[in-house]
């Protein structure tokens, strides 16, 4: 049972009978303003896909698939790893840790790795480790000091992008530091059997600091003011275009959950292939290393110098915004709009039917130029704000553009919005800040 975890949980997500998560605890406004003014602790990633690969030849089959390259990485060291079709479309992006000599764990590169690793002839071997490692966030700038004060462990070496093993009570947690915040942020993985031992640990140390627990729903805001696409946030992968890989992932049903029967919404309607991503138009154009062979080089070679599209912030009109919620309100025979202020994000938590992925179309002068996803409502900055994949000549800050909100064949709203500065979230990054400047704390602080 995981009384602390599930303690004060007043909204319980149930992800299509697959497992049930903290939805919410005590609202996701309160969760969300956590990790600017103390910290949040959560568990929204306990499902992550875990794949180790292991052998002589892991370094040279990792970067035989990703646009990374990973010969030269350091034991201690976590690097982000992309995999792409040959059209250069993203299939796959996650975390990849090596934890020991020709080992190496990788997190979300699940089902597409283990696809690869029963295909290949080089000599690793992959194990399927979901569900038995546990998955705890703590982020903002009381982080480190709940850390230490929980573990008695002086973590202050812990570098940006780096992770080692520490010890709470007996327990050995693998602590990394990163996050999505915008803040200072660490990640804590061990044996799942032992989950509710470490998060009590860890609040009780951080409630009395103003520690907040983290639910989905607040999890889920993080990506878009960080400025940084999420697999199934801000756009699907195409498993399913490709006869082998879509037969191989129909064996795998707790893989494939996400991009399994996906279902289009927003003003995008019916157009899949416009919603795959290259890593160019998320900007992770810096990831691609051109001195090895990947799947997908070649097209990625093509657009490398100009790449057509960029990601961009796009700031929502507060009155059309504002028009949109009033539509709902106007009587029984006015036009009302697709409800907008009925969730913060454009997740959608009742899925019954497949993984929804909500995408709107970005226009200028009345032509269509990109998409928008993962459209959030900023509780910190009071702001409507979404991330644009647009063709790279209107990604100026300060342009103004048009958004088209509603779906085709219904009512359908233009929203101005302004591209604005990304990441939106203008606090301390995570990378840049100095834990020197943060007292070490003894065990009996």
């Amino acid at each position: 049972m995981l009384e602390n975890v599930n303690e004060g949980v007043s909204t319980f997500l149930n992800a299509g009978g697959l497992y049930v998560a903290p939805l919410e605890y005590q609202g996701y406004r309160n969760e969300i303003l956590a990790s600017k003014t103390s910290a949040w602790i959560g568990t929204p990633l306990n499902e992550s896909p875990i794949y180790d690969v292991q052998g002589p030849d892991a370094a040279r089959f990792l970067t035989s698939l990703c646009i990374n390259n990973f010969m030269k990485m350091k034991v201690g060291s976590i690097r982000h790893a992309v995999m792409c079709n040959d059209k250069g479309q993203m299939l796959a992006d996650g975390v990849v840790m090596k934890i020991g000599e020709d080992h190496f764990r990788t997190y979300w590169l699940m089902p597409i790795i283990d696809f690869h690793v029963s295909r290949t002839d080089m000599d690793v071997s992959g194990t399927n480790l979901s569900g038995t490692e546990f998955f705890i966030q703590i982020a903002g700038p009381k982080s480190l000091e709940i850390l230490e004060r929980a573990s008695g462990s002086d973590m202050h070496d812990i570098k940006f992008a780096a992770h080692r093993v520490v010890d709470f009570g007996g327990i050995e947690v693998r602590v990394l530091r990163l996050g999505m915040a915008g803040s200072l942020a660490y990640e804590l993985h061990g044996p799942m059997d032992q989950l509710d031992t470490v998060f009590k640990k860890l609040w009780d140390v951080g409630a009395p600091l103003g520690a907040s627990k983290l639910g989905r729903m607040a999890y889920l805001l993080n990506h878009t003011e960080a400025g940084f696409a999420n697999i199934f946030i801000h756009f699907p992968m195409p498993w399913f275009e490709e006869p082998e890989l879509a037969a191989y992932c129909m064996t795998q049903p707790m893989a494939m959950f996400f991009n399994y029967n996906r279902q289009l919404v927003g003003s995008m309607g019916d157009e899949l292939e416009a919603r795959f991503k290259t890593p160019y138009d998320v900007d992770w154009g810096s990831l691609v290393r051109f001195d090895h062979d990947f799947p997908g080089r070649a097209a990625l070679e093509r657009i490398a110098d100009n790449p057509p599209n960029a990601m961009v912030t796009l700031e929502w009109n507060a009155e059309d915004v504002a028009d949109i919620v009033a539509s709902q309100y106007r009587g029984r025979d006015a036009v009302a709009y697709e409800p907008i202020d009925d969730r913060p994000s454009d997740n959608y938590f009742v899925n019954p039917n497949g993984f929804h992925y909500h995408a709107d179309k970005v226009l200028f002068d009345g032509a269509a130029i990109g998409s928008s996803a993962g459209r959030i409502r900023s509780v910190y900055y009071k702001r409507m704000i979404s991330l644009g994949f647009i063709q790279r000549e209107h990604a100026v800050e300060g342009k103004q553009l048009t958004l088209l909100w509603g779906a085709p064949g219904g009512p359908q709203k233009e929203v101005r919005v302004t591209v604005a500065r990304t990441p939106y979230m203008d606090l301390a990054n995570n990378k840049d800040i100095d834990v020197n400047a943060i007292p070490r704390l003894s065990v009996d602080a």
